[in-house]
């Protein structure tokens, strides 16, 4: 059974907060309790946001008060147990490492020890928890980035960044979804759009999806890119042994559903024709860890 205190965020918010160390236990029981207060709503909730370490409950004070609302949440969360294990949500990113796409990755090489091409193995090697969404729509922070690959940040911040920018920022990893100033350590860029607000669904994951980084050619960048542009390249979706397509590029279809393997995936990505492209028919971070 897990405990959490509640604390006071306005007039209309509450926070629900599990503990203060980001762990991946920390976010399944934040997730556990979202799920069973969406599945047994109580009447005025209106939003819940979840963070690195706590749940927003955001209610109209019109409808129910505190006393109440704390009453509920308490006797609905009793004996809570953390979401772990089972089926992944996981959305593969295609990314461009080095060059031009990745200006930072020789020093992170440098400070890692290591070469270039045993950073990006590294950093593409697994999948990484989104712990929350924050500081500019669709950025996600990553929980899980190998402590060989932890980089500080840079002196002094670049004043743009480009959107798709994949970068590392001390122990943490992540995707800029827009263009802006930012002191992480860029190690490579994405031409998907992580957020688009044409999109029916304007940001491809949420809390508690996994993201997968599959390094591309600059070649499949341009090819990728050329998709994305048109509306019709799709970003893969796993579960388990199924994937399910997910529009990455502007307003367009979404698909029911498909059956895809890797090796397809893999293939459709490397093909020398644009049209090759599937169609759109279809563990304590550091003090600073939200600064990017």
């Amino acid at each position: 059974m897990a405990g959490f205190n509640i604390t006071v965020a306005g007039d209309s918010a509450i926070n629900l907060e599990f503990g203060n160390v980001i762990s991946e236990k920390t976010n399944g029981l934040i997730r556990a309790a979202a799920q069973t207060l969406e599945a047994d709503p109580i009447n005025g909730v209106i939003e819940f946001v979840p963070t690195f370490c706590s749940l927003m409950v955001v209610y109209d004070p019109c409808v129910v008060g505190y006393d109440e609302l704390t009453s509920q949440v308490r006797g609905k969360l009793r004996g809570l147990v953390a979401t772990t294990g089972g089926i992944h949500r996981v959305v593969k990113i295609p990314v461009c490492y080095g060059g031009d796409f990745g200006p930072d990755l020789g020093d992170v090489a440098e400070h890692a020890g290591m070469s270039a091409e045993e950073v990006i193995a590294i950093h593409s090697g697994h999948d990484y928890l989104i712990d929350m969404l924050g500081f500019l729509p669709g950025f996600a922070y990553l929980g899980g980035l190998d402590e060989r690959l932890h980089t500080p940040r840079l002196a002094t911040p670049r004043t743009r960044i480009e959107p798709g920018a994949v970068g590392i920022g001390g122990a943490q990893t992540g995707i800029y979804p827009l263009a802006s100033p930012g002191g992480w350590r860029i190690i490579g860029r994405t031409p998907v759009r992580p957020y688009d607000p044409d999109r029916e669904s304007p940001i491809l994951y949420a809390a508690g999806d996994y993201l997968r980084f599959v390094p591309i050619t600059p070649q499949e960048f341009s090819l990728i890119e050329t998709q994305v542009e048109s509306g019709t390249y799709e970003c893969e979706i796993v579960k388990g042994r199924a994937t399910t397509p997910v529009q990455a590029g502007t307003a367009g279809e979404r698909s029911e559903g498909r059956e895809a393997s890797e090796r397809n995936a893999s293939k459709h990505a490397a093909a020398p024709q644009v049209d090759a492209v599937p169609q759109a028919n279809q563990k304590e971070e550091d003090e600073d860890a939200l600064w990017v």
